[in-house]
């Protein structure tokens, strides 16, 4: 879902929509839950502090999140996700892995088809947009979901998955962080392809037992299913104080 709470927010108060708007909190520590895309052209994005986001773009209206309704309108979209597939996999309240390779089997379709039927959908039904990645498997999906964004789709066909992934810069590899990503750097590694075509034993100095998984990742390799439902590793509860 593109900006998804915000969206929300906006969709919900028609009088905010093309505005920059900022859902978090108001405090002195507040961090940025959603920014709209409004906000984001002035440079504030999510997880930024809300201090520096306000410095950024000090005309953006600041809304506390509302996480029931957010939860309440993801799962409106799982319920249009579901019309095409059973095997989905959520990774967040704005974002899930469909494998809708039976659905396009029975119905003799393209995925790329479904991906803009769900979208149509999603607009239709909820006024609200998405963006989407079609691709051979997980990786690639996810990569290219964030490439056309908002509102954008990506197909990436498997003969198209070397050439689609390495020119990107190697920070778009998921899981690539601020520190994995400096030490690629240091290693002369800017681009997804640049890590492909690295030579194995080299890596594997730098990176030990981890450099045959970085550089499958770097070849588009991901053999991963789609879960239906994964074990709980966590339950969690944040509060930032003032001091």
């Amino acid at each position: 879902m593109d900006a998804f709470y915000a969206s929300v927010e906006q969709r919900d108060h028609p009088e905010w929509r093309g505005q920059p708007l900022l859902v978090g909190g108001q405090g002195r520590r507040a961090v940025v839950c959603a920014a709209s895309y409004e906000a984001r052209r002035f440079g504030a994005f999510s997880a930024m502090p809300m201090a520096r986001a306000l410095q950024l773009c000090p005309q953006a209206r600041v809304v506390p999140p509302r996480f029931d309704r957010y939860q309440e309108v993801s799962r409106q979209i799982t319920e249009i996700f579901s019309r095409y597939s059973q095997q989905l996999e959520p990774i967040a309240l704005d974002e899930s892995f469909l494998d809708v390779s039976e659905y396009c089997q029975a119905q003799s379709c393209k995925a790329g088809e479904v991906a803009r039927w769900i979208r149509q959908s999603i607009r239709q039904e909820l006024s609200l947009t998405a963006s989407a990645g079609v691709a051979p498997n997980k990786l690639v999906a996810k990569i290219a979901s964030g490439f056309r964004k908002p509102d954008g789709l990506t197909i990436v066909p498997p003969e198209q998955v070397s050439a689609f992934l390495a020119p990107l810069a190697i920070r778009e590899l998921w899981g690539v962080g601020p520190v994995t990503e400096q030490r690629f750097h240091q290693l002369g590694i800017r681009t997804i392809g640049d890590l492909a075509g690295f030579d194995p034993s080299l890596l594997a100095v730098e990176l030990g037992h981890w450099a045959p998984y970085w550089q499958r990742l770097a070849r588009g390799e991901d053999d991963r299913p789609v879960e239906n439902s994964r074990p709980c590793k966590s339950i969690s509860v944040e509060r930032t104080f003032e001091e």
